[in-house]
């Protein structure tokens, strides 16, 4: 089975920037600099358990390239986390920023540890540890962290605020804040919405009707949950939702609202009202005109590929479709709107917040989400052309996108030798 970049680490993000750099004939000095991480930190440190033990943890803090902007990059908690995968993930971070045309380059963060085995004190003395441990390379105008897997505003708060009483107060040197502390309005739903954003320019470029359009959603979380309203919203039609616990199908449509109560209530859509039950795999085959992965990665594999039936693609997840699949969904006319594209409406948000922090001002809700439409709509139109131009797939027009945006870069700031 084909996996994606982040799986395979590192050498395989080498690999991906290879290929498109010699396709694109990008100087072999921009390749071989965008095929290395310019600073890794690794760290070790203690942290008092609340039962009197002291546990010590191990932290990471990548910085992949910092030539279009500030690093920019999420924290993650996670056992199983290690530094060439926190390499990797910093790699596609500088792909992504410069796919939206965000001025940021990547970075990664993690914590080798299980947020769900710690109590809020432990999390809190931990997080406070691993930010002060940190703080020599983050900074406003350095790398600007954001939240990731195992990781919330709350664990923002106390990393924004250690920095700030090593470095006097510094809303700006992380996004994906509370509100009440330089957080964004519009931030929660900004994945969801830049997704749904893509479905619809997805929709209207095949051909497809917003109104009466039918979408089956992997993953009911936030992203999932929020595609899901938005595109209601939009008049399409919501035939099948699921979460880990399993999923739901009514071909002529869910209510929407109700279920997000169901799932409130219950934790999951199961045994929702005038829906008959479906599994996540049976999820992915189901008819439908949009099929928006938002769970896990991996889920569509060379061995179910071809048997998606959708005619669109919205990634809402983080690698949910591996190499050897994307190449049968291509040949199959489904189109993709890979995640380093769709997904990155929370990227673009986290940028909104950081300009806010640095002007002192907060936007309203509705010029966040205009800003949004906009640096969304802008970033699919110029894939798009990049991909009938080229006669390539979403996801590697995406890649030629960022990487020809890096290499202008490079060269306009004459680091050349």
């Amino acid at each position: 089975m084909s996996t994606s970049p982040e799986e395979q680490g590192f050498e395989n993000v080498k690999k991906l920037i290879n290929d498109i750099c010699r396709r694109m004939n990008i100087s072999e000095t921009c390749r071989l600099r965008l095929t290395g991480c310019e600073r890794e930190l690794t760290v070790r440190f203690p942290v008092k358990m609340d039962d009197g033990q002291v546990g010590v943890f191990s932290g990471y803090r990548v910085m992949h390239n910092d030539t279009r902007g500030p690093a920019k990059g999420g924290i993650r908690y996670h056992p199983d986390v290690n530094l060439d995968e926190v390499r990797a993930l910093a790699a596609l971070m500088t792909l992504k920023t410069a796919v939206v045309n965000v001025p940021y380059g990547g970075a990664k963060g993690a914590v080798v540890c299980n947020p769900k085995e710690l109590s809020q004190a432990e999390l809190e003395r931990l997080t406070r540890r691993y930010a002060a441990e940190i703080a020599v390379l983050i900074g406003p105008n350095l790398d600007i962290p954001a939240p990731d897997v195992g990781t919330n505003p709350q664990v923002m708060a106390w990393i924004m605020d250690t920095y700030s009483t090593m470095r006097g107060y510094s809303p700006g040197v992380i996004t994906g804040k509370p509100l009440e502390i330089g957080g964004s309005k519009g931030r929660f739903e900004a994945t969801g919405r830049g997704c749904m954003i893509s479905a619809l320019l997805a929709a209207k470029h095949v051909g497809i009707n917003a109104e009466g359009a039918t979408v089956a959603v992997q993953g009911f979380g936030n992203v999932g949950a929020t595609v899901a309203k938005l595109l209601a919203k939009e008049g399409c039609l919501i035939t099948a939702a699921s979460d880990s616990r399993g999923g739901v199908y009514n071909p002529n449509g869910l209510d929407v609202e109700s279920l997000v109560a169901h799932k409130a209530e219950t934790d999951s859509v199961v045994g929702f009202r005038n829906a008959e039950p479906v599994t996540n795999a049976e999820l992915l085959e189901l008819p439908c005109d949009i099929l928006v992965p938002a769970a896990l990665e991996h889920q569509i594999v060379e061995a179910n590929a071809p048997s998606v039936k959708a005619r669109i693609v919205a990634e809402g997840a983080n690698g949910p479709t591996t190499p050897g699949a994307d190449k049968i969904l291509y040949a199959n006319g489904v189109f993709v709107a890979p995640d380093v594209l769709a997904n990155a409406g929370g990227v673009i948000v986290s940028y909104l917040e950081w300009v806010q922090n640095l002007q002192v001002f907060c936007w309203e809700e509705a010029q966040v989400n205009g800003y949004l439409q906009s640096m969304m709509t802008n970033a699919f139109a110029e894939v798009l052309e990049i991909s009938v131009l080229e006669k390539v797939d979403m996801r590697t027009a995406a890649y030629i996108t960022a990487l020809r945006r890096l290499a202008t870069a490079m060269t306009a700031r004459g680091i050349f030798p």
